[in-house]
């Protein structure tokens, strides 16, 4: 006998006392699942549809549930539908407003699966929709970047590595570095999307069903590209949930590199950037501020997002098959993860078009710091020096250039010469910044034409990408 406070649970009647109040609160997830109800509701009308196909519903069953399912969407979107954590979550609140609307065909709704191999179907369509519209966002910014490297290729700014003057490349070259980050970004993305559309329906609880189900005919139906070959691992596989927020972080390590050099580039010590308004704040008593708030917080999210997936694979890493209640922890973190990588491209995709470059400013610092001394070793190579020789001998100008407070391009002719006498007039050519950066005339070289040739070809990889397009 059940208890009168339980009637209101699919599974009431093995049970003689009513659900703790706090377990009921404790255990419900319809206060984070709910986002779920057009997956949810999506995936009910084709198990119909798929349930009628075989002979288990009537036609006019069927029909009386998509119509009920479809205004229980709309109810939704205008706000009216009362949701209950007593339902525990968002597929049992819509099936109990089903039963509410129509009566007793309702019931029959669930007639062949379960609520283990119905939710490992929501989250997949979930994540395939929000991975489109992520793919979009990126598609943004990918775009927004190669209209600034375009605009940049002659722009001459200083290369660094370990934050040091290195060799001079074209503020069009780095932007190209990112954009590459960002295509094999999309490259994990579209990978990791053929892993998730694979449909769980029909795994039922565990072990499949007795009823006459046609998977292929529910698969097409949900737009799936594969079906789940076993019932066990279809209920309880979250591997695409752990491979796409591990495809995210690596995203948002990328932007978090982005951000950092913005937030040099943009202080007073650097100045080779300006960041629009729109996207910076000031400060309550430094009146002359102007803080780079939106790379800051991206780099700052970023850590979130690494935690998200220390979460999902440390949920998964204990647990026996199937299907078991610590998979309900598997949606916070997964949604956390898409809403803020979401955002953060946004930003960036609408941030880039607003960032001036100061090419004057970098031209200096690209000036100073002897960034073509490897210029002047290949020069001496060229000449017949062995490049060891050379290099010591470039070592020599240097150190000589940073007693006297003089570039090599700013040293006389015999200057030069004290170091090597293999070293003529024409050095001159590959010592300016111009002559330095348009040496490197190949494929992935930070010459202008290389630069502006290598946005045409980015632009025609990104015309193949199809994951971004409307689905």
């Amino acid at each position: 006998m059940s208890d009168a406070n339980n009637t209101d649970k699919p599974w009431a009647g093995r049970f003689t006392a009513p659900t703790d109040a706090f377990v009921e609160a404790f255990t419900a997830s319809v206060g984070f699942d709910k986002r779920m109800y057009k997956q949810d509701i999506a995936g009910s009308i084709a198990h119909a549809r798929m349930l009628a196909h075989v002979g288990v519903l009537t036609e006019e069953e069927c029909r009386a549930i998509i119509d009920g399912l479809q205004d229980i969407q709309l109810e939704i979107e205008r706000g009216e539908f009362a949701w209950s954590t007593q339902l525990e979550d968002v597929h049992m609140n819509i099936e109990a407003r089903l039963t509410d609307r129509i009566g007793a065909t309702g019931k029959k709704l669930h007639t062949g699966r379960s609520r283990n191999d119905q939710v490992a179907t929501d989250i997949r369509l979930y994540l395939r929709d929000q991975i489109r519209a992520l793919a979009r966002e990126l598609r943004r910014l990918q775009e927004a970047l190669l209209e600034l490297a375009g605009r940049e290729a002659d722009t001459i700014m200083p290369g660094f590595t370990h934050l040091q003057t290195a060799q001079p490349v074209t503020f069009g070259h780095h932007m190209l570095a990112w954009m590459e980050m960002l295509m094999r970004d999309q490259s994990r993305l579209e990978d990791c999307y053929q892993r998730v559309n694979v449909m769980p329906l029909g795994a039922a609880a565990l072990a499949g069903t007795t009823y006459p189900v046609d998977r292929d005919f529910t698969a097409r139906e949900l737009g799936f590209d594969t079906i789940a070959e076993n019932s066990l691992d279809a209920v309880s596989d979250r591997d695409f949930a752990i491979e796409f927020v591990s495809a995210a972080a690596t995203l948002m390590m990328h932007l978090s590199r982005f951000s950092e050099e913005l937030i040099l580039w943009s202080s007073a010590q650097f100045d080779f950037v300006d960041l629009g308004d729109s996207f910076c704040t000031g400060s309550s008593i430094m009146p002359q501020k102007k803080n780079p708030d939106v790379p800051e917080l991206v780099r700052g999210k970023t850590g979130r997002v690494y935690g998200h997936l220390m979460s999902l694979l440390t949920l998964m890493k204990g647990q026996p098959l199937a299907y078991n209640k610590d998979n309900q922890e598997d949606k916070e973190p997964l949604f956390d993860t898409l809403d803020n990588v979401k955002g953060c491209l946004r930003l960036f995709a609408d941030m880039m078009p607003q960032i001036t470059v100061k090419a004057d400013n970098m031209r200096e610092a690209a000036r100073s710091g002897f960034s073509t001394a490897t210029d002047l070793a290949d020069y001496l190579v060229r000449k017949g020096m062995p490049f060891r020789d050379a290099h010591e001998v470039v070592g020599k100008a240097v150190r000589h250039g940073v007693e006297t407070g003089k570039d090599l391009a700013e040293m006389t002719l015999a200057d030069l010469q004290g170091f090597s006498e293999i070293i003529t007039q024409d050095v001159f050519d590959v010592l300016t910044l111009e002559g330095s950066v348009a040496a490197r005339d190949h494929i992935g070289g930070t010459a202008p034409d290389q630069v502006r040739a290598a946005v045409g070809r980015a632009r025609d990889r990104l015309a193949k990408y199809k994951l971004a397009e409307p689905s």
